[in-house]
């Protein structure tokens, strides 16, 4: 009885010296204080770099970290290549062909393993690249926790099951959120990237061509120019997901809505008649809130499933587990 009791304490213990440990790794905005001082301002600087280069790149940056995110968490397994014991998420169809911007994190990795080796993970750099990249465009600022740690797995049929599709309605993308811990209001703020960034004929050939009612045919009809319906022939062709100001952060994306001028189907699905209706009027009248909530739902984002303490590892290149 007596060593079942011992047992018991031990085991008692052990679990609350695991629940205080998994409390001290929780994420923190001062995390490379000390053990990396230049983490931030490199990633800025080089962020701003690329994206100056090429302005389209923002977009594609905040794109990556949310496929991170939603996969396995933000854990940087976007990023790994694949192996042969490694099925990774870079050729999942939800990925492959338009999530983009691989080589910039790499880069940035690389200044940030010159300044401090070993130190800092490549998806703490995930999510502070996409802070900084919406800053160069004109978007919302936020404070960025830190100390998530990098994994060593992917998972290709997970992007299947977790990511949004272009096609999907607005049932699917509302459980998709919140199965990730974030509501409605968060997903409709998050959508709101699409102010800035291109979007393949591929995905929005069946929403131009389809003649249906909630597509404004003039739209649609300068869409169809360089997207024809023959499939194969125009798939890669891309056209900027805001017609208005394809490369400024602001809530033109919202009154493209309500025109009915949203150039996916899971963007016009927002204003259709359903619960989202209302958010995006709100947005539409008031930018302030929106990179408000825009700011707010990146962080929330940012913390869905993180390996922290001594799980994962931090990986010397980003597209290989060391």
């Amino acid at each position: 009885m007596a060593s079942t009791v011992t047992r018991a304490c031990l085991i008692l213990a052990l679990f609350l010296f695991i629940s205080s440990m998994t409390c001290e790794a929780q994420l923190s905005s001062k995390f490379y204080d000390n053990t990396c001082p230049k983490a931030l301002s490199t990633i800025r600087t080089a962020t701003r770099t690329a994206v100056s280069r090429e302005r389209r790149m923002a977009a594609s940056l905040i794109r990556l970290h949310f496929h991170d995110c939603f996969v396995q968490g933000c854990d940087a397994s976007i990023l790994l290549d694949d192996t042969p014991s490694i099925l990774g998420e870079k050729t999942a169809p939800n990925n492959a062909g338009s999530v983009r911007g691989y080589e910039v994190i790499d880069d940035i990795k690389s200044k940030v393993e010159n300044v401090c080796p070993g130190v800092v993970s490549c998806a703490d750099i995930l999510a502070v690249v996409a802070r900084d990249a919406s800053v160069a465009v004109g978007g919302p600022s936020w404070t960025v926790k830190l100390g998530r740690r990098d994994s060593t797995t992917a998972s290709l049929s997970l992007t299947d099951t977790n990511l949004p599709k272009f096609i999907d309605g607005l049932g699917r993308l509302t459980s998709l959120f919140r199965e990730k811990g974030l509501s409605e209001r968060d997903m409709v703020a998050l959508s709101g990237s699409h102010t800035i960034g291109q979007a393949r004929c591929v995905t929005f050939r069946g929403r131009i061509h389809n003649n249906a009612s909630d597509i404004d045919a003039g739209f649609a009809s300068t869409r169809k120019r360089k997207c024809s319906l023959a499939i194969g022939s125009d798939d890669e062709k891309i056209a900027p997901l805001d017609l208005v100001t394809p490369n400024s952060f602001d809530n033109n994306y919202f009154k493209n809505l309500i025109q009915k001028k949203g150039l996916l189907q899971s963007d016009q699905i927002l204003f259709s008649g359903g619960s989202t209706d209302s958010i995006v009027t709100e947005y539409s009248k008031s930018p302030s809130t929106f990179k408000n909530d825009f700011a707010a739902a990146m962080v929330r984002m940012g913390n869905i499933e993180p390996i922290t303490g001594s799980q994962g590892q931090i990986r010397k290149l980003c597209s290989v587990v060391n």
